[in-house]
């Protein structure tokens, strides 16, 4: 029996979203403070995702300020089809409120938003039969609305809020067969995340909890993924009901560190006595009926293209003047916009770490920037390999500390930077959950600089919904990068 690997999307891609259009699957996920926003994502069978864009890639859509602190921003897009468009919903936090964009392909372009003046975050939307849409919102609450002028028609209703377990958030509704389903997330988005589920007659309500609830939940258990919740049902072409979830891979010692931030995975789900149910969430489950592998973007980026790949994420904004693939082609042209990473308002350019075990490089020519690689949580949290004045130097950020823990000089010319991620597998102290090798290479060959301990750059220290984004910076002048490479290692035995 052929089986799939979760998660199907590894890295920080929290809170999925699903619709199916014929034989094609369309998902976006939160991306919080950066900038493009909700990346889109495109399958044929549910497991294998490429990444065809973002929905939010242009300032127009997407504004976020300095003033947006770091898991600010983008929250929670619902993706849903009807009549032949595509609608994305979501909520910018500190970033105007809750909106809609839509558009006739998923690639787009998608329009400007329309503002929808509901309270609350993590909204959906559903048609009726008559051909109203609603929106429910976190909390729970639903609203009918008119999608193309985000004008409230009706309410916001009080909905079912799940079985009293804190934060109920994440509602999807689902009008299968006879039924209205209301899905939702509830306990927190941490250990104690959940699924549960309620349906009525109507959106309007009374809502009839769901007698196994909660539908899921990992809390309590040792199973290696944990924070199981913020579920999207969708239904296949064969005629099988699937779940994409968020959830977490913690490593380490008690009490464990993700990195990795919150991930999508993937669940089948059978119905019974007219509900839904779905068993733990594994690391390999048998797999859909239909099978179709997708090419993946490659190892090295060259920069020789006209536009930027689609992961390549920076925080807040990317303005004109940052960054060139003309100026040089064949590079990345970086120009700083601020003198450091431990502040809003710097020149970064990076992608989600995606694997626990893996290594990133990038070819500098520094000349007389300062300029390097960094591997960031958020602006108080990041290890940066940094080549200035001729010496390169690894600089640590936790919290309130900045100490730079080595350094090495260079020869003029271009130079290699690179860390090498290793996850930590023995059991027991004081292991956390990996470790960050930064080297540089140059023609005189390979120097090792440091060796740090990854738990600092893990959500249980640094908190928030986001996870680690390796890229390129440049904090004064301008340098150009020859390529960027990422590729998963072989893990340790």
């Amino acid at each position: 029996m052929r089986t799939y690997d979760n998660p199907v999307i590894p890295g920080f891609h929290p809170d999925p979203s699903v619709c199916r259009v014929g034989d094609d699957y369309y998902l976006v996920c939160s991306s919080f403070e950066y900038f493009p926003g909700v990346p889109l994502f495109h399958s044929r069978d549910l497991v294998h995702w490429r990444q065809i864009g973002n929905v939010l890639d242009r300032p127009g859509q997407l504004a976020l300020s300095d003033d947006v602190p770091a898991s600010g921003g983008v929250y929670a897009p619902t993706i849903r089809h009807h009549d032949g468009r595509f609608y994305v919903i979501t909520t910018g936090a500190g970033a105007g409120g809750t909106f809609l964009v839509t558009a006739d392909r998923p690639e787009g372009p998608w329009s400007d938003p329309v503002w929808i003046d509901l309270p609350g975050i993590d909204p959906d939307l559903a048609w009726d039969e008559d051909g109203a849409c609603w929106c429910a919102m976190a909390g729970v609450t639903v609203a009918r609305i008119d999608p193309d002028t985000g004008r409230v028609l009706e309410g916001p209703l009080p909905m079912w809020s799940g079985t009293g377990l804190r934060d109920p958030e994440a509602p999807h509704l689902y009008r299968i067969g006879d039924w209205w389903y209301l899905l939702l997330a509830e306990g927190g988005t941490a250990l104690g995340h959940g699924v549960a589920a309620a349906r009525a007659r109507s959106p309007r309500g009374p809502w009839e909890p769901a007698p196994g609830n909660p539908l899921l939940t990992h809390r309590g258990t040792g199973l290696p993924i944990q924070c199981t919740g913020h579920g999207d049902l969708v239904e296949a072409a064969d005629g099988s009901w699937w779940m994409v979830l968020l959830g977490t891979r913690p490593r380490g010692w008690f009490p464990e560190f993700h990195v990795l931030g919150r991930e999508t995975f993937l669940a089948p789900v059978e119905w019974a006595d007219g509900w839904p149910r779905l068993g733990p969430v594994r690391e390999r489950h048998p797999a859909p009926a239909v099978w179709a592998p997708v090419e993946q973007p490659p190892v090295r980026d060259d920069f020789t293209a006209a536009v930027l790949a689609p992961h390549w994420i920076s925080p807040r904004r990317r303005p004109e003047g940052s960054w060139s693939l003309t100026e040089r082609p064949g590079r990345l042209t970086l120009t700083a916009t601020g003198d450091s990473l431990d502040r809003p308002g710097h020149t970064f350019v990076g992608r989600r770490q995606q694997h626990h075990d893996c290594r990133a490089a990038a070819l500098l020519e520094p000349g007389a920037a300062r300029a390097g690689l960094s591997v960031r949580l958020d602006e108080a949290h990041h290890y940066d390999l940094e080549v200035s004045a001729g010496t390169a130097a690894v600089i640590a950020r936790i919290g309130p500390l900045r100490q730079r823990v080595a350094e090495h000089p260079l020869p003029a010319g271009p130079v290699t930077l690179a860390v090498e991620i290793r996850a930590t597998r023995q059991p027991g102290p004081p292991h956390g959950p990996d470790l960050l090798a930064f080297s540089v290479e140059t023609a005189g060959g390979t120097v090792p600089l440091a060796e740090l301990d990854g738990r600092y750059l893990s959500t249980e220290v640094a908190a928030g919904f986001t996870g680690r984004v390796i890229g390129m910076y440049v904090t004064e002048g301008s340098a150009a990068f020859d390529w960027f490479a990422y590729e998963p290692v072989t893990p340790a035995p």
